[in-house]
This record gives structure tokens, C-alpha cells and sequence, in this order.
């Protein structure tokens, strides 16, 4: 494989340099500034077909623009990226730490390309529909991902877009988000849950929210309360001051073998609540602890607490190491906390978690309530921003909105509802 460097001043005579060299029809592979002059790698087109392996079909490639450096000369890209590169053993002339830099430079140039064109594209939207640009910075402004936000603005139809776009983006998100109807599906059904998640997170304070609820329904003799916390100092002593107020039992376990023997004793409760240990999501005991709950004879349901106080990168790591065989539902603590919320309910959104109740305080059992969705979305815009280091500038949207389009359409194709983000 014959590549070939030409090096000058400026683009523009380096091209001339290889057009006079290899010809009109030359595939350039890779185009730098090195050491303040322009550095371009590229091969004749006759060789590009002479290496190709006619035994094997050609990959598909999406199809890409051609462009057209300054000059008369066009690069076609197209026939460069509809051809089966070679392998190193047919590359002659080229050792495999040196078809690796090619490989990893044509690589960087087609992601710097599509991002540029992305940018363009976004800033041209800007200019003609500038309402898009407003919803975008009032999404960002609640906390939703650039992603999440970039795909609604897709979707929201033009005749929504002038006088009513807002409110067709709440109802939107309002119809993805899922909650449970009413208190019964825990309280009248009954049935073993654990509360699980990270350290911090108001684990204890809910597990007691719910067994107050629990008693004030059923009375003290049809709940149970069993707690795995024996690490955290005090842990135990915690719930149990909790169950003595509220007539109910606690029960203390260590492992798989002790839960089971528990809840075998306890099967008659109508209902029995887990306060487990906080474990960080990046801790291997994550694994263990959803272990230990799956492992147990009776069927129990896991409720993740999630600090609405948190990123949503951090809720992101906290759902998939948690999400093991499948979650029941979700509890969104500590909104009594958050600046904004709309990073929480992206999640949610996006991971299809069920939200049963949201924590806004430490009171027992007031500061805990059956979710809303049409109050979570409200409330998420209204909790938006005010810093202005943490906002947006119009400058900043175009690279952001790039980098979203890129990574962010995959993301949330996957929720189908009434307003179907997917």
C-alpha cells in the first residue's frame, strides 16, 4: 500500500502537490497541521482498488457528502468509504502500528466532520426558529439532557411550536412518566418490599414513612420490619426507635440464610418492609445485596430510592447497578432539596421506572406522598436555574445540541407511549 505525505504552507498547495503527484482522483486519508504547515497522507485511487479483497463483500457504509477543498479538484470521500479496507497482512509497505494511526485518524476526521455539520445544522435552526431555541434553554434550565431535549424539540410539530410548545413538551413528558394510580397496590396488596440504593439517600426515613402509613391502615399487627443495616453505626437503633413508637417488631439480619429464616416466621404479616444497608453503586456488594434479596424464598419487590439532588449521570450508574433482575418501582427523595429535578425525571423516564411515592422532608409520615406526574413536570419547571454560571449561553447551544445529536436519539427511541418519545 503506496501512501504518500505532501507537506506546505498552506491546504491549497498541498493539494496542488497531490493532485500533480497522484492525480485528480486521489483519496486523501488524513489532512493536519503539524509544526505550523499543513501534513496530508493520501493514496492514488488505482491503489485504493488494487488492495481491495474481491473474495469478501464490500461493508455498507452509510453514504457521506463529497467534499471540495479550495481549487478545482474534488476529494471523493464516497469511494473511500464504500471500500473494504485492508488488513494489515496485505498491507504492504505499512506496518500495523502505522495502519492503526491511519485507521484511528480517518475515524477522528469522520467524528469531527458529522459534529461540525451537526453544529451548522443547529445554528441555521436557531436563526430560522428561534422558539426552539427558548424551549431548548428552559429544558436545559430544569435539568433534562441535552439528548432528551434535542429529541422532543424533533418531534414537536410545527403547529405546536409558535403558541403552544411548552405546554405539548410538559404533556409529553407528563405521558412517559409512569406512577402508580393509588396508595392500594402496596398498602391493600400487601407483600414483602426492600427499599434499596446509595448511601444517603432517606432509605430509613421512608422505609418509616411507609410503615406509618402501613399501621395507620391495618394496625401494628399486620406489619413487619426487618433491617440488613449492620454497618452503619446506629443503623439498627434508628428504625428500631421507629417501630417501637409504632408498636411493630424489627428484625435484624445479616445474610441470604438469616432473611430467609425471617421471612419465613413472618410470612402471615400483610405486609413486610426491608430497610437495607447503603451501598454505593460502584461497590461490588451491590451485586451481593440484590443477590440476598432474589435469593429469598418469598417474592420482594425492590423500591430504588433515588436523591433527586443528584446528576443525571450519577442516577444513571445508581440504576444500573441496582437494576439487576428487574426493579419494582422507584421513591424520588429529598425534593425538598433539589435545585432541579429534570435530571431525575430523565431518568425515570428513560430507565422506565415506575414512581410510587416522592419524599419531601423528614416528617413521619406527612412529608411522603403518592406521585403526580403533571406536579413533577410543573415543579420541574419551576425549579430551574437561576445561577448564571449554570446557564446556557445561545453561543454555547449549537455544540451542545451537536454532541447530543450524535450520542442522545438512541438513548430514548425506546419509550413508545401516548406522546411517544421513540
Amino acid at each position: 500500500m503506496n501512501v504518500r505525505k505532501f507537506t506546505a504552507n498552506t491546504s491549497r498547495e498541498a493539494i496542488r502537490m497531490l493532485r500533480d503527484a497522484l492525480g485528480s482522483d486521489a483519496v486523501i486519508l488524513s489532512n493536519r497541521v503539524v509544526d505550523g504547515r499543513v501534513e496530508i497522507l493520501a493514496m492514488a485511487d488505482a491503489a485504493i482498488n488494487s488492495i481491495a479483497t474481491p473474495a469478501i463483500d464490500a461493508v455498507a457504509v452509510p453514504s457521506m457528502p463529497s467534499f471540495a477543498p479550495r481549487g478545482n479538484s474534488a476529494v471523493d470521500l464516497n469511494q473511500y468509504a464504500n471500500t473494504r479496507l485492508p488488513t494489515t497482512d496485505n498491507a504492504s509497505g505499512m506496518n500495523a502500528a502505522e495502519f492503526a494511526d491511519v485507521m484511528s485518524e480517518i475515524r477522528s476526521m469522520r467524528g469531527m466532520l458529522e459534529s461540525q455539520l451537526a453544529e451548522l445544522s443547529w445554528a441555521n435552526t436557531q436563526k430560522r426558529q428561534p422558539q426552539k431555541a427558548m424551549l431548548l434553554k428552559e429544558m436545559l434550565a430544569t435539568g433534562f439532557s441535552a439528548s432528551l431535549s434535542r429529541y422532543l424539540l424533533d418531534k414537536l410539530p410545527e403547529s405546536e411550536l409558535a403558541s403552544n410548545g411548552l405546554a405539548w413538551i410538559k404533556s409529553a413528558l407528563a405521558s412517559n412518566l409512569s406512577t402508580i394510580s393509588n396508595e392500594s397496590e402496596i398498602l391493600e396488596k400487601g407483600g414483602v418490599y426492600a427499599l434499596v440504593g446509595p448511601t444517603g439517600v432517606g432509605k430509613t426515613t421512608t422505609t418509616a414513612k411507609l410503615a406509618a402509613r402501613c399501621v395507620m391502615r391495618h394496625g401494628p399487627a399486620k406489619l413487619a420490619l426487618i433491617t440488613t443495616d449492620g454497618y452503619r453505626i446506629g443503623g439498627y437503633e434508628q428504625l428500631r426507635i421507629y417501630g417501637k413508637i409504632l408498636g411493630v417488631m424489627v428484625h435484624s439480619v445479616k445474610d441470604e440464610a438469616d432473611l430467609r429464616i425471617a421471612l419465613s416466621e413472618l410470612k402471615n404479616k400483610h405486609t413486610v418492609l426491608i430497610d437495607t444497608v447503603g451501598v454505593s453503586q460502584r461497590d461490588k456488594m451491590v451485586t451481593e445485596q440484590v443477590a440476598m434479596l432474589s435469593g429469598a424464598d418469598a417474592s420482594v419487590k425492590r423500591l430504588l430510592c433515588l436523591n433527586a439532588t443528584s446528576t443525571g449521570e450519577t442516577l444513571s450508574e445508581v440504576v444500573r447497578a441496582y437494576q439487576g433482575n428487574g426493579l419494582a418501582g422507584c421513591i424520588l427523595t429529598k425534593l425538598d432539596e433539589a435545585a432541579t429535578i429534570g435530571g431525575a425525571l430523565d431518568i425515570v423516564i428513560r430507565q422506565k421506572l415506575n414512581i410510587f411515592y416522592v419524599a419531601s422532608g423528614q416528617r413521619v409520615p406527612e412529608d411522603l406522598h403518592v406521585a403526580n406526574k403533571l406536579y413533577l413536570v410543573d415543579r420541574a419547571f419551576k425549579l430551574k436555574r437561576e445561577t448564571s454560571a449554570f446557564k446556557f449561553q445561545d453561543d454555547e447551544l449549537p455544540i451542545l445540541m451537536a454532541n447530543a445529536g450524535m450520542l442522545g436519539h438512541q438513548t430514548v427511541r425506546s419509550h413508545s407511549k401516548e406522546h411517544s418519545l421513540g
